[in-house]
Parts: structure tokens; sequence; C-alpha cells
């Protein structure tokens, strides 16, 4: 996570580069390849930090409003589960996932959330405690039955909004998200 508004040698808002464009690039070009193999699975490492977003198409880049790092990789992450979300219908023979493994005492997590790794301390997960979920989804027979395109925790489907959070996004501001996104693409294809 990046505290202050930077770029990529691209032009392009890191956060976003990193968390969105990077993960849409690498993962529908490797979808043609995955297709052909037995049980492929897709796991995004999304956070729990984007229950409190709303998917917004319209300033993915923050360059229209006061950059606040920690809220820009919440939507990131937002984006990421409505991206798994629409793969896992768009692409039946593909497993995708994502997920949250919980506030863990990393070096990122440190850095770029002091206060908050201050407030935790102790009860912050250890790095393999928050890795068992994703190694779960990638190696565990009963991951691959769990429905496709869901939102995991603790090895366990949860919901991806909030009751009463009016985090929902409509069909078309997803749209909007995946032709952004492709036009974006485009360059690095």
């Amino acid at each position: 996570m990046v505290n202050k508004r930077e770029l990529t040698e691209d032009g392009l808002e890191k956060n976003f580069a990193t968390n969105t464009l990077g993960v849409y690039v690498l993962t529908t070009a490797l979808i043609p390849v995955l297709e052909k193999e037995h049980d492929p699975r897709v796991i995004t490492v999304s956070s729990g930090g984007m229950l409190v977003q709303k998917l917004n198409t319209d300033d993915l880049q923050s360059e229209r409003t006061a950059f606040d790092g920690t809220m820009v990789y919440a939507q990131n992450k937002r984006q990421q589960v409505v991206l798994t979300e629409r793969w896992a219908r768009a692409h039946p023979a593909i497993h995708f996932s994502c997920m949250h493994p919980g506030w863990v005492d990393t070096p990122g997590v440190r850095s770029s959330m002091p206060g908050f790794h201050a407030r935790l301390g102790a009860r912050l997960r250890s790095e393999a405690q928050g890795a068992d979920t994703v190694l779960w989804l990638a190696l565990a027979p009963t991951a691959a039955v769990q429905p496709s395109g869901r939102f995991f925790q603790d090895r366990k489907p949860v919901p991806t909004h909030l009751p009463l959070a009016r985090t929902w996004s409509s069909p078309a501001e997803e749209e909007k998200l995946i032709e952004i996104l492709e036009e974006l693409a485009q360059r690095f294809k």
C-alpha cells in the first residue's frame, strides 16, 4: 500500500497499477492457458478493507480526490472482488476465488499502517496464519468444490458486503470497470 500518490514509469497511480490493472492484465493473459488445464484455480489475495468501499469507476487513479492510501487500497481490493466474481461467471472451467488473509503482522502492514499495527500488536496474525486460506484455496480438493467467484476468510466463504453499507455495484458500473481496464491493458499486451 502506497500512502502518497505515486505514479509508475507508465504514468499510472501505483496502487491501482499493482492491485487492479496488474491483476487484470495477468489474469486475462492466463485465462486461455488455464482453460486447457485440469483443476485450474485463480486466487486473488484481497482484503476485508474492501467491505467499506463501493465500486467507484469515476476516479480509478485518484486524480480528482484527496489521496488516502488506505481508502485507495480498499477500493482496489473491492475492484479485485468484482473482477473475481465476473471472471467466475464468464469462465466456468476455471475456479476463481479471492480471500482476506486477516490482519497479518507483515512488513507491509508495519510500514504502511504504523498506527494500526501499534494498536493491534499481538492480536495480528502470523504470516503462516495469513497464508493458510490462500494455500487451502490453491491446493485442497475441498476448496475446489466451493462455488467459484466467492470471497473467503478462514477457509469459509464470507459476504462481500456489510449489511446496510450500500456497497453494491450495478452491472453497468462493473462493465465500466472492465471497459476502462481493457483500454488501459492494451498498452501491455
